[in-house]
């Protein structure tokens, strides 16, 4: 049969080099806190962020989201000017149509009109002089 035995590692046992707890602790009125440092954050833009951001990405995930976004603006291009396109067309029916039929909808109107009132004065005209 097998005996097994348990052999204690010596480097487990050895304290590891490292920060000791005096390191954690920060002195706020220390020049490590300077503003002056702060002002080194500022010169850093955006764009220089969003350029180091390239190198964090693979190529074939930036070449994926690139290919979607494209996609994605063509359709949007395209749906704007279809739609501007048929708006276009829509008013210009409206108005080459509507327009004319709307002043002979009110010209009908206005000889309905005229007719009722002659009707009424020849109506007015016979009552007031009966034969």
């Amino acid at each position: 049969m097998v005996e097994l035995t348990e052999v204690e590692d010596e480097s487990f046992e050895q304290k590891q080099a490292g920060p000791s707890e005096d390191d954690y602790y920060t002195d706020t009125d220390s020049e490590i806190s300077s503003d002056e440092e702060d002002n080194v954050a500022d010169e850093e833009t955006f764009t220089d962020r969003i350029s180091a951001l390239k190198d964090i990405v693979p190529a074939s995930t930036r070449s994926f989201i690139s290919n979607g976004v494209d996609t994605t603006t063509s359709w949007i291009k395209y749906g704007l000017m279809f739609g501007g396109k048929t708006l276009w067309v829509v008013s210009t029916s409206a108005l080459l149509l509507g327009v004319p039929w709307a002043l002979a909808f009110v010209e009908e109107q206005q000889v309905v009109e005229m007719e009722k009132e002659m009707k009424m004065r020849e109506m007015g005209g016979e009552a007031c002089h009966p034969n």
